[in-house]
Order: C-alpha cells, then structure tokens, then sequence
C-alpha cells in the first residue's frame, strides 16, 4: 500500500453481500489451494526441536493444525454470515481539540488518527519490535498460527491460568476492525475465519500497514503516525528503538499502559518488548544495554480544567465538518482562570458544608450578557461522574422561575410598584403557602419579588395570564415543557440551570433571547430589545440589597433571584454584577430532600464566594460594575425560597 492509495475501502459487500469465495467456485478452489500450501509451509518451518516433542506434544500441536485446517472449509459456507460489510479502513470522524479564549488547549474530544502508514516508510526497528513481540511467526502463518496457538495452550495447561493468547496480528485486526471485543465461542470463530479471508485478500505488508494505522495507542490515539507525533512530537521516520518498544508494548493494554498516565508501567513494558528483539535476533544485547527508556515529550494527560464545558460543546452542534484525518481546532469562549475559579470554588464550599447540609452535588455556569459562556461546572468532581449538571440536568426552580411571572405582568403594564395583596387564595382547589405559613396584605410587586411572597406571586400569574407567563419564558429561552397549572408560578415545571442563566442574562443584556454559546465568532443572531429592562433591574436589586438573597451581596452592584423547590430538593441563584452572569444550583442526583437549604443559603454562598475571588484575582474579567444602590426599604428578617 503507498500513500497515494491509502486509505482504500476494501469492502466485500460487492455482489449483495456474497464473499468472494461464493462468487467464483475457481477463485476460490485457487485460494483454498494456496491457503493449504501456505499451512503447510507453516508445518515444514517448525523448529526442529518441536518436531522431536514426545508424542503427547506431536498429538496436541497435529490436532491444533487439523483443526485450523477445516476452519477453511467451514468458510465456504459461513464466509457468507461473516460481518464483513464495513471497509476495513474508513474514513475517521475527525478529533476536536478545544482552545480557550486566552488561547490555551484545554480539551480535546474524538479519536486523534493520521493518514496510514507504509511498511516502506518505517524504520526497521519499528516493525522488528511488533513482530518479536506480538507476532514471532506472522510472516509464516495464514492468519492463525498453529505453532502459536500451541505454544500458549501448552504454557496455559501447565502454568494453570491464563499466561498466552496466542493470537496473530491478523486476527487482532480482524477483531478490532470488524468484531466486538465480547468473549463468546461464535466471535472466537468469525475472528478466525475472517482472519483467513484476510490473508487471502490483502499481503503480509498490506495487514502490518492497516494494523500498524488502526491500532488504538491510548489518550484517543489510533494509529502509529499520530501516535508518534502525540507522545513524541516526532514523524514516524524519526521513532528511536525505545520509543518503538514503547509504543509496541502499549498494544497489549493501551490504557493502562500510557506514558502519560503510567510512565514507569510503560517504560517496564517497554523494556520486555526490547529484550524480545534480542532474542529474535532483532537487537544485539550490547546495543540494547545502551538503550535509555523513553519519556514522553510532554505531559498530555487529559486536562483537568473544562470537562463538562467540552463535553457540551461535543453534545452540541458543532461546524459541519467533513470527516478527515487528524484533529480540528476549535476556538472557544472558555476562559481558564475563570473556569479554574469556579471549579475551586464548588468543590470548597460544597466540601466543606455539603455534607452537613445533605447536599451532594452543585453546578455552576458564568456567561457574558451575550450568551458566551466562560466557565460551566457540571458537579462535584468531573473524575466521579461525567454527568453535565448544568446543562443536561432539568430540576425545579422553584422561586427563581418568578422572574417570567414579573417579566409577563411588566410587558401587560405593570410596574415594580403597582400593588398585589397577600392574603389566604385558592385557585382550582390548591391553596398556595408562604414560605413562612404567614400572610402580609398589600404589598409592591418589589417587595413581594424580594421576599419570594409565593402567594403574591400567584396572584400575579393568574391575573396576567399563564399564557402569557410561559410566552415570556419561550422568548427567553426556556425549551422544557412547562406545565400550564396554577403552581406554574412557582417553578413546579423543570429547567436546565444553562437555559435559566441564559434567560436572566437577557436583563443584564437588555436585549433577548440570549442564546448560550461556547464557540467563538459565532453567527450573528437576531435579537430583540427589551422594554421590560429596567424594571426587572429594580426587582432583582431588591432580591439582593434587602430580600432572600442578602448572602449573594458584593461590594458593588449585585443584581440575583433565589429559588427553591418543594421539601428542599433544588436551591438556586442566577444573578450578575457588571457583565458576568452566574447560575448555581445545589441538590442531590437522586432528588433526596437536603437539610434547609435553600437558594439564599448555600447557592447564594457558592455565588457570592465565586464572584468575589474572580474580583479579587481577575478584577478585569468583570466590566461595567457600578455601586450598590441604598437599600430600597430597611432589612427584613423573613425569607422565601
């Protein structure tokens, strides 16, 4: 194979499915004929001291080779319910490797693979590495080794467990290219009978070329080129006999075998993969000696910053790109010192009054008024649970979804004074309760979205219009089903801390919808001003100077709503101070009732705690801060969710 016909499809779904063997009777009685001379030619190179074994031995290694010898007539006619509809080697999707808005890469997603290699290219010590490790005998056997298959029967009967695999790097090719990796008898079988079908299609430099390309390597590696260039920095051309050997001994358990992971488990590996070249004559002893175990060229474990941000953006549609060989860079809004901030900051709090709390998990996400989202955590620790809390998660709001219940009521006229009354209501047969169990009569929709009065709150649904509520959630950005029943008002329907942050960011912006991006230069989009602004401005204020939120106050303008849902299942606050909008959730996966937490305690802690360092270190990250306004009314004791 060369360069300028790699990488070719060899597909053998020609003629509806049917093997070669089954479409031509005298091909194939050719290439059985040839399959038999070449075991044959497998037997006559048996070392001379396997051919003098006592007779038990002899009996074992005859019935091996009888047995792998019918396996070509059983192909005949299972050849046929083989899988061997895909193409051996199809073109990868490409990799993803994502890069910070202060141009750092922090992530990258996919398999890394290259463009194949040649046998012709490599450096002798590359392929006598592979073959004195993986396969002694691969250029003498049919794709299953008969010597081979009972050397490691042997060993296995009489270490009593299982030291040898015996198997060829044609049959590994056969299973990674077209098999599962499940341990049944059925896929023992097809790995060998595909194995022959491959000897029978493709040379000894062809197989070595396609295994040598498709092997996986570790750290999403597939492929000798990538690999080369991923631990080494270096083209293939350019491997040393220690980098060789270590690259070798990482095929037999890639991940546990990475250097980037496991040095010295690598490096021990790599020293078997030499000794076996000097006994097969591949390596003098005195050159071995001198040899040094290679290091990697750097460190490329996986990042520990931006997990669950690069998880969304692969979750979400990303540029069409055409698929192709090795990697696309994509530029992100991501920035790392804010990302490293907030990971910082959950997992501190979290640890240090979670467990008290019976709060297991929190997530946290910051945005810039237009959408851009600069840090997104998605739990407690991204090594337990990959699972994106922000953004796959849709939990109750409780208190915090009233925003839309006072954005409807301002666009129908209303203003942060017009007057609502707290008293005893029943709608539909549910009577809604304060947080308190207590009523306070007339009150201004600012003091009643400050103190989260449930009842207030209510009243202004109903009498606006639930219609009209869910509408302004739509036009925020709200996509989760949002059920139209009285409780609607407060936060009974479920939605994604993202889409609620995103939503609250609109207020900061002054314009919406705020749509939620990680891509840098995205696609203008259209966008509508917001009338509404000022007077949501005036109601998340209050939240903040003099209402449930007080714990979320900053040293400048702060701007939040909390939120909590029934028996203390999901505490939140969404707030911002100058252009960066924050949203934090607190709860358990398994929606297990906390301690009384509720939004102004332990989310607003984490908010308030995050938004602080971030002034502290990177006061820049933060623009258009202003000073806090006088409280609007003196402090009051009572709070809500």
């Amino acid at each position: 194979m060369t360069d300028a016909t790699a990488p070719q499809a060899l597909e053998t779904g020609r003629a509806g499915g049917d093997s070669p063997f089954a479409r031509n009777t005298g091909q194939f009685i050719t290439r059985l004929w040839s399959a038999l001379v070449a075991m044959m030619s497998s037997l006559r190179h048996l070392p001379r001291q396997i051919r003098q074994l006592p007779a038990r031995r002899k009996l074992l290694y005859g019935a091996t080779a009888g047995v792998l010898a019918l396996l070509l007539v059983a192909f005949t006619i299972l050849s046929v319910r083989l899988p061997l509809s895909r193409a051996l080697d199809p073109l990868p999707e490409p990799a993803f490797t994502f890069i910070s808005a202060d141009g750092i890469e922090f992530a990258r997603r996919g398999a890394l693979k290259s463009t194949p290699v040649t046998v012709g290219e490599l450096p002798p010590h590359v392929i006598g590495a592979l073959l004195s490790m993986e396969d002694r005998r691969f250029y003498y056997h049919f794709g299953i080794d008969p010597v081979g298959v009972a050397r490691a029967t042997w060993r296995n009967m009489t270490s009593g467990e299982i030291e040898q695999g015996g198997s060829t790097i044609t049959q590994q090719l056969a299973k990674f290219t077209f098999l599962s990796s499940e341990q049944t008898f059925r896929r023992k079988w097809q790995e060998a009978l595909i194995s022959v079908w491959l000897e029978l299609n493709l040379t000894k430099d062809e197989i070595l070329e396609r295994y040598l390309s498709s092997a996986y390597f570790g750290d999403g590696v597939y492929g000798l080129r990538a690999a080369a260039r991923h631990y080494f920095e270096k083209p293939v051309t350019e491997l040393t006999v220690a980098e060789s050997a270590m690259l070798v001994g990482m095929l037999k358990a890639p991940s546990r075998l990475t250097p980037t992971r496991n040095l010295k488990g690598a490096q021990e590996r790599a020293a078997l993969v030499i000794d076996a070249m000097v006994d097969e004559g591949k390596l003098d002893a005195a050159t071995a000696k001198d040899i040094k175990p290679a290091r990697p060229a750097a460190a490329r474990s996986q990042p520990r910053i931006g997990s669950w941000f690069a998880d969304w953006l692969v979750d979400s549609p990303l540029q069409e790109t055409a698929a192709a060989y090795g990697e696309v860079k994509v530029r992100t809004t991501l920035d790392t010192r804010l990302q490293k901030i907030a990971e910082q900051t959950v997992a501190s709090i979290l640890g240090k009054q979670g467990a008290a709390m019976g709060a297991s998990q929190a997530a946290l996400v910051a945005m810039r008024p237009d959408g851009s989202v600069v840090a997104m955590v998605g739990g407690r620790d991204y090594g337990e649970s990959q699972y994106n809390r922000a953004a796959q998660a849709q939990r109750q709001p409780g208190s915090a979804f009233k925003f839309f219940v006072y954005l409807a009521a301002f666009r129908d006229g209303a203003t942060p004074y017009t007057p609502v009354v707290d008293e005893d209501i029943s709608v539909e047969g549910w009577r809604p309760q304060n947080y308190d169990r207590r009523h306070y009569g007339q009150m201004s929709f600012e003091q009643a979205f400050a103190t989260s009065n449930n009842t207030a709150a209510v009243v202004v649904s109903e009498v606006t219009g639930r219609d009209k509520v869910i509408r302004a959630a739509r036009d925020l950005g709200i996509s989760t089903e949002l059920r139209n029943s009285p409780s609607l008002a407060l936060g009974a329907s479920e939605v994604s801390l993202l889409e609620l942050t995103a939503a609250y960011a609109a207020v900061a912006a002054g314009r919406y919808p705020v749509r939620p991006t990680g891509i840098s230069d995205r696609p203008w989009q259209t966008q509508r001003s917001m009338p509404e602004t000022e007077a949501m401005r005036a109601l998340l204020r209050g939240v903040v100077s003099h209402g449930t939120g007080r714990g979320a106050r900053l040293g400048v303008a702060t701007y939040g709503k909390t939120g909590t849902s029934q028996d203390y299942k999901d505490a939140w606050f969404v707030g911002y101070a100058g252009d960066l909008v924050v949203g934090v959730w607190v709860g358990n996966d398994d929606s297990k009732p906390m301690k009384g937490v509720t939004g102004g305690s332990l989310p607003a802690s984490i908010w308030r705690n995050y938004m602080a360092s971030v002034l502290k270190s990177e006061p820049q990250a933060i623009a258009g801060l202003e000073q806090p306004a006088p409280p609007a009314e003196p402090e009051r004791a009572r709070q809500g969710g």
